[in-house]
């Protein structure tokens, strides 16, 4: 379906972007899977490239950028020509904001041109072993020395963990408060602060994914980010773009795992016709462009509120439940219509099938989606009780 949302710059933004991914990244996919991490020299020719931290005010070194579609560009030609794990937005987009909007004037501007050049690779570490969605049960702890913070406790599942040089770290800072939780910027080098292995997974083969350990690590006040009490906050003002960066990364996902799959069935031949010829391919193929197209027009739509300032929480979660719904389920059904082949590693189709199954945990499951949204249509379980 003809997409309505880009013009004419951003189709010259596309195409920049795809002749770097196809020049920088495709070539490297398979080292970096095999390796389990991508080449941190990529985040700094993506930053020469000027495909980093677009939305940086030029006094810090970016461009000043705010229109979200130029992400999705670089999301999109990511997922087609190098890989669903190369976290370059979760740099730029997801964890770059929080410094731009919350950090302090001597943190921004010795922070975020780093971040705009790719020399400091950043993360967010919210994550514990007893607190995923349920951001507000966090455990660590941030406890004030002075004017420094002192922080203690382990985050695990953390992208980027490997390559990332500063975190933005939820602590919490109020014990008898539920919410009472602080962000603070913890940086390579600190004393106390230390890495775990790179954790093996079923797939995103190529994203470094690590424990963070926090022992009396101390944070000088130009490293906390906003009010210390009210991070909580924070966290959920920025939750909704996490989000449409995920639907925007599922559904590029499944697209591609479908022209992969056209190609694949109108080549491959049994009982001496393709597979595309026999009506179950047929039937399924339409069925899948039927569902990407819905989704990726309701993405594109959130994309256009987004830059209005006007993507609720719960539309945010409804891209993101739908979205990667959508991916999961054209997977599927891609590896099926490869037939054996679709289970060989060598074929794409096989990782792509593996590095999608993560989509419907991470960045809020898909049951944490639908208590969102069905909060936001007056169904809040709190309320209805009593």
């Amino acid at each position: 379906m003809h997409r309505l949302i880009f013009d004419e710059d951003h189709e010259m933004f596309r195409d920049a972007t795809r002749r770097f991914m196809q020049a920088e990244a495709e070539p490297h996919v398979e080292k970096w899977r095999e390796q389990g991490q991508c080449d941190k020299e990529v985040f700094l020719k993506a930053g020469e490239q000027g495909l980093l931290g677009m939305w940086v005010p030029e006094e810090y070194g970016g461009a000043g950028i705010g229109d979200f579609r130029f992400e999705q560009i670089v999301i999109e030609e990511t997922v087609r020509h190098g890989d669903l794990g190369l976290f370059l937005t979760l740099h730029s987009r997801l964890v770059g904001p929080y410094i731009g909007e919350l950090g302090s004037e001597t943190l921004k501007k010795r922070l975020l041109p780093k971040v705009v050049s790719g020399e400091t690779i950043l993360g967010i570490a919210m994550t514990e072993p007893g607190a995923g969605s349920d951001v507000a049960g966090i455990k660590s702890r941030a406890v004030r020395d002075g004017d420094d913070w002192v922080i203690n406790g382990s985050k695990t599942y953390i992208s980027n963990g490997i390559n990332g040089g500063a975190f933005v770290v939820a602590a919490r800072t109020v014990p008898d408060k539920r919410h009472g939780i602080g962000l603070f910027v913890v940086e390579d080098g600190m004393q106390g602060f230390q890495r775990g292995r790179n954790l093996a997974k079923m797939g995103l083969k190529t994203q470094d994914t690590a424990e963070l350990f926090f022992e009396d690590v101390r944070v000088p006040p130009e490293n906390v980010l906003g009010d210390p009490e009210k991070g909580f906050y924070g966290l959920m003002h920025f939750l909704a773009e996490e989000r449409l960066i995920s639907a925007c990364q599922e559904i590029a996902h499944a697209q591609v795992a479908f022209d992969l799959t056209m190609e694949y069935i109108l080549d491959r031949k049994a009982f001496g016709k393709p597979i595309g010829a026999f009506q179950n391919s047929r039937f399924k193929m339409a069925a899948m462009r039927t569902e990407i197209d819905v989704t990726q027009t309701f993405v594109d739509q959130c994309v256009l509120l987004h830059n209005e300032g006007k993507l609720s929480a719960e539309l945010a979660a409804e891209a993101k439940l739908k979205a990667s719904e959508v991916e999961s389920f054209v997977m599927d059904e891609c590896v099926q219509l490869h037939g054996g082949a679709g289970y060989m590693s060598e074929y794409r189709i096989s990782h792509m099938f593996t590095d999608a199954r993560v989509s419907r945990i991470y960045a809020g499951s898909s049951e944490i989606m639908k208590e969102i949204i069905a909060r936001g249509i007056g169904l809040d379980e709190r309320k209805l009780s009593g």
